[in-house]
């Protein structure tokens, strides 16, 4: 029988809860607090997703939405929203239409509109950490647009925390979305980052450590890009199915690890790459006012 009694249907949606055939999902709940005030030193990070005219470095971006929160430096607990920034931007060219069908942004929407640099300068004053879902689509079209993003530490949600070992399958935002109970209007930069706090205020459920707390873990850590200068011809297969890259521009093979995993690869490329003979690789070193951005770290060579 059709209600629009909120409280016979969330009587309906607890009943089927709590059955073993049935799992709830709920729309996204709009909130700016996530729990009790924080116990001792906080942080602050920015939540940022954008929207864009398509992928390439000739795209523009159209929108974007910042989220400054409020986050329990022991813990990693985000606690609440405290500053939210939301804009349109003509990029001064036509939408793609493929781009609109993705996100819904029309020529209409945004004639005449400009972005507020003041706004986003005082809204990522001083972050710890800012974190998008796909850093390394985001990153570089924020630096493009706002120098200030240039100094900034950065973290992404999609690459760096483990989902598979919390037995979650997949990390696209809408997928986790599901698995932790909520559904929500995907592609518009604000209810993106919406998504990513509430996923990311919560414990993730095996290690029950918040999720955003392994983010700032990451943050800590460099990465290091290994570049397998002059790998022989036919050991690009080997390379392709390890995950390195192959870098046009400079013509070499790169795959980015963790620190810790730098000397298990470059024992792996000493063997299976060289053959066993002493090689000279090249080591980038990004730490995370790098990563995920168009610009290089410091690169040395080394002997393996």
């Amino acid at each position: 029988m059709h209600t629009d009694d909120p409280m016979a249907l969330e009587a309906a949606a607890e009943l089927l809860s709590h059955h073993p055939d049935y799992r709830v999902i709920r729309r996204l709940p709009v909130r700016d607090t996530f729990g009790p005030s924080a116990d001792g030193d906080v942080i602050y990070v920015v939540i940022v997703d954008t929207e864009t005219t398509g992928r390439f470095a000739d795209d523009a971006m159209i929108e974007i939405s910042l989220l400054r929160c409020e986050v329990e430096a022991a813990s990693g607990r985000l606690t609440r929203i405290i500053d939210t920034y939301s804009s349109l931007e003509d990029p001064g060219f036509p939408i793609p239409p493929e781009s609109t069908a993705i996100h819904g942004i029309t020529d209409e929407m945004i004639a005449g509109q400009q972005m507020d640099d003041a706004r986003v300068a005082s809204v990522i004053d001083g972050a710890a950490l800012v974190i998008a879902h796909n850093a390394a689509f985001d990153r570089p079209f924020l630096e493009r647009r706002f120098k200030g993003f240039e100094t900034l530490a950065f973290g992404c949600s999609h690459a760096q925390i483990h989902w598979e070992q919390e037995n979650i399958r997949g990390s696209k935002l809408e997928y986790l979305g599901y698995l932790y109970g909520f559904f929500y209007d995907a592609h518009r930069s604000e209810m993106d980052c919406r998504a990513l706090i509430e996923i990311l205020s919560r414990p993730l459920p095996v290690s029950g450590v918040y999720a955003l707390q392994r983010l700032l873990d990451a943050a800590s850590e460099p990465s290091l890009r290994l570049w397998a200068t002059g790998s022989p011809f036919d050991s690009k297969d080997r390379l392709r199915e390890r995950g390195y890259r192959w870098e046009a521009t400079v013509k070499t093979w790169s795959r980015l690890v963790p620190k810790a995993d730098a000397k298990a690869e470059s024992e792996w490329l000493k063997a299976e790459v060289y053959n066993g003979r002493a090689a000279q690789i090249d080591v980038e070193v990004l730490d995370a006012t790098v990563r995920f951005s168009s610009r290089s770290g410091p690169r040395k060579a080394r002997v393996i």
